[in-house]
C-alpha cells in the first residue's frame, strides 16, 4: 500500500493566500491537508502580495504533518508561470494547478512544474471544474501513468456555473459530473477530493453533501472554513467497528489453513477475498490517521 493511497486527506481545507491570519492559524487546525489560494481567493491586485507571502508561510514551516499544497494561478492567466516558479522553490508537497481541461493541460502543467525544478516527490494535483474536463476525464486520468499527478480536486462551483445548474441539496444536478469524476480516478488509480460545501450555517446540510461523496468513493472533501473541518474528518474516517471487522478479515485470511481459499465465514459473515482487499486499505487508513492525530 503506497503512500498515496493510504495518506489520509479526509479534510482539505483552503486558505486565502492573501491572509495572513489565516495562514498563521492554518499551523493549528486538524486538516489534513492544506490548500494556500492564490487564486480564486484573492483578487488580481493583491496576486503577488499573496504570492509572496504563501511562498514565505511555506518555508517557515510550523505545519507539521499536514500536506501543504499551493494552488496556483491558471496557467494562462499573467500571475500563473510566475506563481508556479515561486511555488516550486518553497517546496511544498504539492501544486495545484486549476482548469485542466484536457490530457495536454496535465503534460503542460508537469513540464512547467519540472522546468521550475520540482523534485521528483512533488506532486501535481488538478482542478477539475470544467464541462470540457468531464468530457475529457479517461484522457486526463491516463497521464497519471507519467506524470506527477497524483489528486484531482473538483471544483463543483464551477462547474455548476458553467453547466447553468443549481446547488441543490441533493446535488443530483452534479452527479453525472462527480459520478464519471470518480470512476476514472478509481480507474487510473487517482485520489479523488469531492468539491467545496458554501453555506457554512447549514451543518445539517454539510454532513449529509459530506456523507453523500463519502458514500460515492470519495477520499476526502475540500472545505472553506475551519468549522467544517472536525465534523469532515468524522465522516471520512472509517469507524471503529469497520476497522475491527477488517482487522479480523485479513487475520482471518492469514491463517494457514485458510490458504488458497477465496470465500470464508468471519464472525458469521460469508468474506471472499476482494474483502480482504478492502480490509487491507482500510485498516492502512485507520492506522495513517491514528499516526497523523498522534
Amino acid at each position: 500500500m503506497s503512500d498515496m493511497i493510504a495518506r489520509p486527506r479526509r479534510s482539505v481545507l483552503y486558505m486565502p493566500g492573501s491572509n495572513a491570519r489565516a495562514l498563521e492559524k492554518a499551523r493549528s487546525l486538524p486538516a489534513d491537508a492544506l490548500i494556500l489560494d492564490l487564486e480564486d481567493a484573492v483578487a488580481p491586485d493583491a496576486k503577488e502580495e499573496a504570492r509572496a507571502q504563501v511562498v514565505a508561510a511555506v518555508k517557515e514551516g510550523g505545519y507539521g504533518k499536514r500536506e501543504l499544497v499551493i494552488r496556483v494561478n491558471g496557467m494562462d492567466t499573467p500571475w500563473g508561470m510566475d506563481d508556479i516558479k515561486a511555488a516550486v522553490a518553497a517546496k511544498p508537497d504539492a501544486i495545484l494547478v486549476p482548469k485542466i481541461n484536457s490530457a495536454e493541460d496535465v503534460m503542460r502543467a508537469d513540464k512547467a512544474l519540472s522546468e521550475a525544478g520540482a523534485d521528483v516527490s512533488m506532486q501535481l494535483w488538478c482542478m477539475i471544474e470544467t464541462p470540457l474536463a468531464i468530457l475529457n476525464i479517461q484522457a486526463i486520468a491516463v497521464k497519471a501513468a507519467s506524470t506527477r499527478m497524483t489528486v484531482w480536486v473538483m471544483g463543483t462551483n464551477d462547474i455548476a456555473k458553467e453547466l447553468r445548474a443549481a446547488h441543490t441539496p441533493d446535488r443530483v444536478p452534479m452527479l453525472a459530473s462527480l459520478g464519471l469524476s470518480i470512476i476514472a480516478a478509481r480507474a487510473y488509480g487517482i485520489v479523488a477530493l469531492d468539491g467545496v460545501y458554501n453555506d457554512i450555517k447549514n451543518e445539517e446540510g454539510f454532513v449529509a453533501v459530506c456523507e453523500q461523496g463519502r458514500d460515492m468513493g470519495f477520499d476526502g472533501k475540500t472545505l472553506i472554513h475551519p468549522s467544517q473541518v472536525a465534523p469532515c474528518n468524522v465522516i471520512f474516517s472509517p469507524d471503529e467497528e469497520t476497522v475491527a471487522i477488517a482487522r479480523q478479515t485479513i487475520a482471518a485470511f492469514e491463517l494457514p489453513e485458510n490458504k488458497g481459499k477465496g470465500v470464508l465465514k468471519v464472525d458469521g459473515r460469508m468474506v471472499e477475498i476482494l474483502h480482504a482487499e478492502i480490509a487491507k486499505r482500510t485498516v492502512a487508513i485507520a492506522d495513517a490517521i491514528a499516526e497523523l492525530e498522534a
